[in-house]
């Protein structure tokens, strides 16, 4: 069983906070650079210029007085000890371009070379810093979710608040009554403009973001707190502190279309496949299950894909792999401490790496082969691992207390953080995606121009 909810750190914290605010914090400017070019006195021929300023001169000023004869061996003399300069200092026109044997579009075939990929670099700060009162430090929640219309929303105590990244406006949702609060997950639903909120007493409300308008409560699915929540089309997949998953159509007016029993307690985490055709869950029991829509059936309780028992503590960090379909990571807790990567055919596990602490979530850079986790005690750090070798490529800091939750915009460059010190934290961790070039021309053979001998 892993550390759930955990007090907050000081009722004082939030008294003077807004939600969603920036916080002022002193940044140290880099001083401008102000080298001055020294030239390379190394490179310079001081006699040639004191000969070329004095004597060298004389010749030039009066070429009468110099038989041709002379200024022959002079030539002559000048090309033996290459004194042919003209520039005193030591600064070169550009080489002639050499002579290309073979047409340029066929040297390629002839000697291919890939250029060195320059590497990525990786701020080790956050580039923007809200304040976020009131966010509940609980493990087993998803309080944050960063929808397709570049929205992002967090639940802060009984309120959703929703943070517009294209330009920074701040609105609030929703705030629950006390008897059914406070909010336990929230997940967006593909179009990024209605939002699925899971409340703890059970329900789950539907909304229109624009129109910030309830569409409807999802009533009767859970028995208590619903902390997990993931679309599937018009599919929404809630988790409960009962151990149970459900199917809801948002569609219909009976919306329980099929159940999941595999959790003997609370599931924490729910991730779809791509595809969609594939459910992952992580519960609190330290079990993750795979479920396959394929063979679902809504007259009785569905079997598991496969179950996988290898880790030793709460499971709620899931993620499938976007660039292969069959591969997913997991991230146990503080017991655990330890990423798994499973084939989700076959249900084996392909790699398991102790990361020192505990693994809160995942994420993995749809541009790169890469995967970011977030931790807890005791550096309460960010890791972003290269796949499939998991060397560290960098640890990044600033949170002081667990980070909990880690969603990523739309475009996949930026990845927003809540932490139990009440902050929310953008960082620019995967980097802008390669523009992707058009597909090049087949080169045709080489003297393809000359006439060719029957």
């Amino acid at each position: 069983m892993d550390a759930g909810s955990l007090n907050s750190s000081s009722n004082l914290k939030g008294q003077s906070r807004h939600p969603l605010q920036e916080q002022l914090l002193q940044r140290r400017n880099s001083k401008e650079n102000l080298d001055r070019f020294i030239p390379n006195r190394s490179a310079m021929d001081f006699d040639y210029a004191h000969f070329m300023l004095t004597e060298g001169m004389e010749g030039k000023e009066n070429p009468s007085v110099i038989s041709p004869s002379r200024e022959a061996y002079r030539k002559q003399l000048a090309e033996a000890l290459n004194m042919n300069r003209t520039r005193i200092l030591a600064f070169k026109d550009k080489p002639p371009t050499p002579v290309e044997l073979f047409p340029h579009q066929h040297s390629s075939s002839f000697n291919p070379v890939k250029s060195a990929k320059a590497r990525r670099n990786i701020p080790q700060t956050s580039e923007r810093t809200l304040d976020a009162p009131d966010l509940v430090d609980d493990f087993y929640l998803n309080l944050l979710d960063w929808g397709s219309s570049n929205v992002l929303a967090i639940a802060l105590g009984n309120s959703v608040y929703l943070w517009d990244a294209s330009n920074g406006s701040t609105s609030e949702l929703v705030t629950t009554d006390d008897e059914i609060g406070p909010v336990t997950s929230v997940n967006w639903a593909p179009d990024g403009r209605h939002i699925a909120i899971g409340l703890n007493n059970s329900e789950v409300q539907l909304w229109d973001s624009a129109a910030n308008r309830q569409l409807r409560t999802l009533r009767g699915c859970h028995r208590s707190r619903v902390g997990s929540l993931a679309w599937n089309n018009h599919i929404l997949t809630t988790g409960g502190m009962d151990g149970q998953i459900i199917n809801n159509d948002v569609r219909i007016r009976s919306h329980i279309v099929e159940t999941y029993r595999g959790h003997q307690q609370e599931v924490c985490g729910l991730k779809w496949s791509p595809s969609g055709q594939q459910l992952a869950s992580g519960g609190n029991d330290n079990l993750i299950h795979i479920w396959d829509r394929s063979v679902a059936s809504s007259n009785s309780v569905t079997q598991w894909l496969h179950r996988l028992e290898d880790h030793t503590s709460a499971v709620k960090a899931l993620a499938w792999c976007p660039f292969q379909s069959n591969l997913l990571a997991s991230g146990g807790g503080g017991g655990d401490r330890t990423i798994k990567f499973w084939n989700a055919h076959t249900g084996a596990c392909l790699n398991s790496i102790d990361t020192g602490s505990q693994v809160c979530a995942l994420l993995w850079n749809k541009n790169e082969r890469e995967l970011l986790s977030s931790h807890g005690f005791t550096q309460n750090q960010l890791t972003l691992w290269k796949y499939p070798s998991m060397v560290k490529m960098a640890e990044l800091t600033g949170h002081t207390s667990r980070v909990l939750f880690m969603t990523q915009s739309p475009d996949g460059c930026t990845v927003a953080t809540a932490a139990g010190d009440e902050t929310l934290r953008f960082w620019n961790v995967f980097g802008a995606p390669e523009v992707s070039k058009p597909a090049p021309k087949a080169n045709p053979e080489p003297f393809s121009h000359v006439n060719r001998i029957r």
